[in-house]
């Protein structure tokens, strides 16, 4: 696990993973995962792999650790075949352990096959259970392996001469609950899956053909992806509907019918997606300002200078500042590089805390009131901190702006917030964390403020999920849970 330990990282939520394939005849398709993992890093730092085949033969390397660690020349070099699929993995179920990293690959008697998966199956316990009770062995805690076998694991009363690998997606899909972007390798074609909710994000792109190459297509978690490899934009994958990338091109069935009302998971545009990347037809680098935006109409400050907190909240700061009238300006410095060392800090680094992450600049603090917009607290472990270091460069108040509302629930459909005690929002007042965090005022956009901020850019319907704010889950959880059954789940997930 690539993770020292420092407040800021716990503090933040964590995605499931970032999510890869591709179908590209004459094309280096490992080196092609190789670099769309690394632009798909933010989904998760624990651990990366890459499975590729050849049209008969499957091949697999994966390691704990970012994708330039766990990848080389020499263990791409093995990698062959013109179909992949690829996973950065953050654990969400299952543990942080090398017997849980993704992708999954096994052998059927149809050939191989590799299961990439971003979210969490919220009845992950009892298609567990169905498969145990059917002799089925699993080696590892992760619902990504439950999808496995149930994949791999013929229909009932279906032949064994030919797979039809769609109609066992679609029977996984009947009987799976909660969130589930999968990529899927089989000997001959590439699978994209997403969930009739449409819980985690998934986009279709197309590499153009040129330099002797075939046209191949690609599915990603993000459209950041594609830029990166040259891949072009196609649409986003819909919710409920089977992709398939082979030789005969792209081509889509809806398996099961989308939810009424879809469900995406509005913290994607708060904070997980890449600013460049483009969700529901729009850029989450603008729609990260229009919350800004909406938070200096909402929650106005007396103040000289609007700071942001590298880098996720930059957007939503330089929103704020327009709307507010105020100059934008850096306050705080980010070593970008100090995430990426396996070496731990010592206990008196470890209680210097965001001093190893962000530095003040003094220059422009010296004597200001400062606005410090941030995206989203959750544990409330370095809001405080950074308040302080404000201090430290001279600024004179410092008023905290969050672009988002209080974080008061838990997450069950693949994003570690935390469990509901550990989170600052759960029981405490606004008045009560801003002392905690040392502010001299703290405001949050509200709940309406931000789905106005996100849904006004949409065009035609649309639904997200804020459950984590509002503790309005798309799922029925209690409807096939025991209170037994809720409490191991909440045990393994937390």
């Amino acid at each position: 696990m690539n993770q020292h330990i420092l407040d800021d990282d716990f503090d933040r939520p964590r995605e499931a993973c970032g999510v890869f394939g591709i179908y590209a005849p004459g094309s280096d398709v490992a080196r092609l995962a190789f670099f769309a993992l690394y632009a798909l890093q933010h989904r998760g730092q624990e651990s990366a792999g890459i499975a590729t085949c050849d049209g008969h033969m499957a091949f697999i390397h994966k390691g704990m650790g970012l994708v330039h660690q766990v990848f080389n020349e020499e263990n791409l070099r093995p990698l062959q075949g013109h179909l992949a699929i690829g996973q950065n993995r953050y654990s969400t179920t299952g543990g942080s352990h090398l017997r849980n990293a993704q992708p999954y690959l096994i052998e059927t008697m149809h050939g191989p096959l590799g299961v990439g998966h971003n979210g969490n199956l919220t009845n992950a316990l009892h298609l567990r259970q169905k498969l145990l009770e059917r002799g089925v062995g699993l080696s590892s805690s992760s619902d990504s392996e439950v999808i496995t076998q149930m994949l791999a694991a013929p229909l009932p009363g279906a032949g064994l001469s030919q797979p039809d690998w769609e109609s066992r997606m679609a029977g996984f899909m009947a009987e799976a609950e909660g969130a589930y972007s999968l990529v899927i390798l089989t000997r001959d074609a590439v699978y994209g899956v997403r969930d009739p909710l449409g819980l985690r994000p998934l986009c279709i792109g197309r590499l153009p053909s040129g330099n002797g190459h075939a046209a191949g297509h690609v599915l990603a978690s993000e459209s950041c992806a594609l830029g990166t490899i040259g891949a072009e934009f196609v649409r986003e994958v819909r919710p409920g509907e089977i992709v398939r990338l082979d030789a005969a091109g792209l081509h889509s069935r809806q398996a099961v019918e989308s939810a009424p009302e879809p469900a995406f998971c509005i913290f994607e545009y708060v904070y997980f997606a890449r600013p460049d990347s483009v969700i529901e037809s729009q850029t989450v680098h603008r729609v990260r300002q229009r919350l800004g935006e909406a938070l200096a109409r909402e929650a106005p400050a007396e103040a000289d200078i609007v700071v942001g907190v590298p880098d996720s909240a930059t957007p939503a700061a330089i929103g704020y500042a327009i709307a507010s009238g105020l100059p934008y300006t850096e306050g705080l410095t980010k070593n970008r590089y100090i995430g990426r060392t396996f070496i731990q800090p010592d206990d008196r680094l470890r209680k210097a805390g965001v001093h190893l992450k962000y530095n003040p600049l003094h220059a422009n603090l010296a004597g200001k009131r400062v606005v410090l917009v941030d995206d989203s607290i959750v544990r409330g472990n370095t809001a405080g901190p950074l308040v302080k270091l404000l201090r430290e460069g001279g600024a004179a108040e410092v008023h905290v702006r969050v672009s988002s509302p209080p974080v008061r629930h838990p997450c069950f459909m693949g994003i570690d917030m935390a469990r509901g005690e550990e989170l600052i929002g759960y029981a405490k007042s606004v008045e009560v964390i801003r002392q905690h965090i040392g502010a001299d005022s703290l405001a949050y956009l509200s709940h309406e403020g931000m789905v106005r901020a996100v849904q006004s850019g949409i065009s035609g319907d649309c639904g997200h999920c804020s459950a984590c704010f509002t503790g309005r889950y798309p799922i029925h959880l209690e409807a096939y849970w025991t209170s037994k059954e809720k409490l191991a789940f909440e045990g393994i997930w937390g």
